[in-house]
């Protein structure tokens, strides 16, 4: 009989620590809303390509029993799928877990709890749900649901590629500055013209460049000069005199050869400069220093330590016997006066560049068609040109370079980048860097992309590191490095930091009157409650590109002026 009782008894406690868990359970279940959880942002946004969300509430007083144990998970629930964030563990004061949040049943307490998933696509129509399963001893139950946000706001991927790419300057210059001369030579202490220098093969060939400069427009002598010199021997002052004398001299030889080829009044006097430099030292140097002449250093060392003149010239006479080689070998060639024409030859203007870049490319040199590429906006054209600018023997980094930005212009991304390589391991400098960094960000590599950009520090890089920030939900950091730029994405990256007014004002200076971008008008108006202004700029980038229409339906952007953008 009394074993009997004993039994009894203890179904009866069992039952009861059955009940009263169920109880237990049931009682958080009915008030499950007074946990007052919430979550932000809502509704959710993509950030740096997850979706970090923040819930909290507050467990009340008397609402979490001592041996209870709760699992709370929120959870994204979308169209064909679903995406879990991370468990929350809470359990009540007695209860045997191991969470380390404990909830105190008289005074409760207050939770919050954050975490991120990857985004994908399909979550931009999505519910987030918290899901809590209690459990106390054997027993469990699955409490209803609690709705916490809805769908994902995905405007960052508004962002358009528009990745800054740099070409290379062309270095052509129009005008190009040359000298040609002959040179007169007199005898010993004399500044008159012998007959067969004025015959001599320079003079020759300076007679028929006159006759060329005659026949071609594009060359115009702006310069004769007449430099005369006297060589290193005997007074310095009547060397001076003589240096004087040889230039007229010189003056003379160049008009008697004008008016033997019939050229008078081909040079105007105004061209004439009279250059007479006395004697001669550092011809003398040079022709020391490039003669075999046995005692050539020690005359050489003589320059170098006598500053005076005339003691320079007593201590070389002293050498008696190089002396007399100095006269006969180094002497002669001194006393001369050098006929020196400075010319302007024009290049090919613009026009000519760019008919001959397109029918007779081969006759262009490298800078011609560097100049030439920069002629014409047809894409096609430009690459022909570059591409035929690789060909020159002069040809460069620049060429390769400015190929890929063409070919990235095109579309032409994998043809880019392999130009972009080639051009970077030629020279790595701010522009090859910068593009090679665009090449890198296309190819899905930020942080690679980053190094690039910064290595570069070019404008166009820290543009470009905006896109990078944006990408990464860093906009405060794209706002700053997309600072010397008024363009959607500069725009995009203000409204998306908070600045309503900036990203209005950068897309008015940007120019840009595309659909997308009257579609983020569309979105700064919203997010400035401007009725009006959604309306307007929805509307007006619907009709610009109808796709929109579906878009702009569930874009949770819009989630407060449906009315007004139908």
């Amino acid at each position: 009989m009394k074993k009997n009782n004993l039994y009894i008894h203890s179904v009866a406690v069992v039952s009861t620590f059955v009940l009263a868990a169920c109880a237990n359970l049931k009682t958080m279940q009915k008030r499950i809303d007074e946990l007052g959880a919430k979550a932000e942002p809502n509704p959710l946004e993509v950030h740096g390509d997850s979706v970090e969300i923040t819930i909290s509430g507050r467990f009340p007083e008397k609402y979490f029993p001592k041996k209870v144990i709760a699992e709370s998970t929120p959870v994204l629930t979308y169209s064909g799928g679903e995406a879990k964030f991370k468990m929350q563990g809470y359990q009540g004061e007695k209860a045997a877990g191991n969470f380390k949040d404990v909830i105190p049943y008289k005074a409760g307490k207050s939770f919050s709890y954050t975490d991120k998933i990857a985004y994908s696509p399909s979550m931009e129509e999505s519910k987030l749900e918290l899901r809590v399963n209690g459990s106390m001893g054997s027993k469990s139950a699955s409490f209803p649901p609690i709705a916490v946000a809805d769908g994902v706001i995905t405007t960052p991927y508004l962002m358009k590629a528009d990745d800054k790419v740099m070409f290379a300057a062309d270095q052509f210059v129009r005008t190009k500055s040359f000298t040609t001369e002959a040179v007169i030579n007199f005898d010993y202490n004399s500044s008159v013209l012998k007959p067969k220098e004025s015959s001599d093969a320079d003079m020759v060939a300076l007679a028929e460049f006159f006759k060329q400069v005659q026949a071609n427009p594009k060359m115009v002598i702006t310069k004769i000069e007449f430099q005369s010199y006297a060589s290193p021997e005997g007074e310095i002052f009547l060397n001076d005199n003589l240096a004087g004398e040889r230039a007229e001299s010189g003056k003379k030889a160049l008009n008697d050869l004008v008016k033997r080829n019939k050229m008078e009044g081909f040079l105007a006097e105004n061209l004439f400069q009279l250059n007479p430099k006395g004697e001669d030292w550092e011809g003398f140097r040079a022709a020391m220093q490039a003669s075999g002449i046995q005692d050539r250093d020690i005359i050489i060392r003589i320059l170098e330590k006598t500053s005076d003149l005339n003691s320079r010239e007593q201590e070389i006479k002293n050498i008696s016997k190089t002396y007399v080689e100095i006269q006969k070998d180094i002497f002669p060639a001194l006393r001369r006066c050098i006929i020196r024409v400075y010319y302007n030859q024009e290049g090919y203007s613009d026009a000519e560049l760019k008919t001959l870049s397109s029918s007779n490319a081969s006759v262009l040199d490298y800078e011609e068609l560097m100049k030439a590429a920069t002629l014409t906006e047809d894409l096609s054209l430009k690459a022909s040109i570059y591409k035929e600018a690789q060909t020159r023997s002069t040809a460069d980094w620049r060429a390769t370079n400015n190929l890929g930005s063409v070919y990235f212009q095109q579309g032409k991304s994998g043809d880019a980048d392999a130009q972009w390589t080639k051009a970077y391991g030629q020279k790595k400098e701010a522009i090859t860097s910068n593009n090679m960094g665009v090449a890198t960000r296309v190819k899905g590599d930020r942080k690679k992309a980053l190094t690039l950009f910064k290595e570069s520090g070019s404008g166009e890089a820290k543009y470009n590191q905006g896109l990078i920030n944006i990408q990464n939900g860093d906009y405060a950091s794209a706002v700053n490095t997309m600072s010397g730029y008024k363009t959607f994405n500069s725009a995009l990256a203000k409204m998306l930091n908070g600045d309503l007014s900036g990203a209005s004002a950068d897309l008015g200076a940007s120019g840009d009157n595309s659909a997308i971008a009257d579609y983020l008008k569309a979105i700064i108006a919203a997010r400035g409650n401007d009725t009006t202004g959604v309306g307007t700029h929805a509307k007006s980038a619907i009709s610009k590109d109808p796709s929109l229409s579906t878009k702009a339906a569930k874009d949770l952007e819009f989630r407060n002026f449906r009315d007004a953008i139908k």
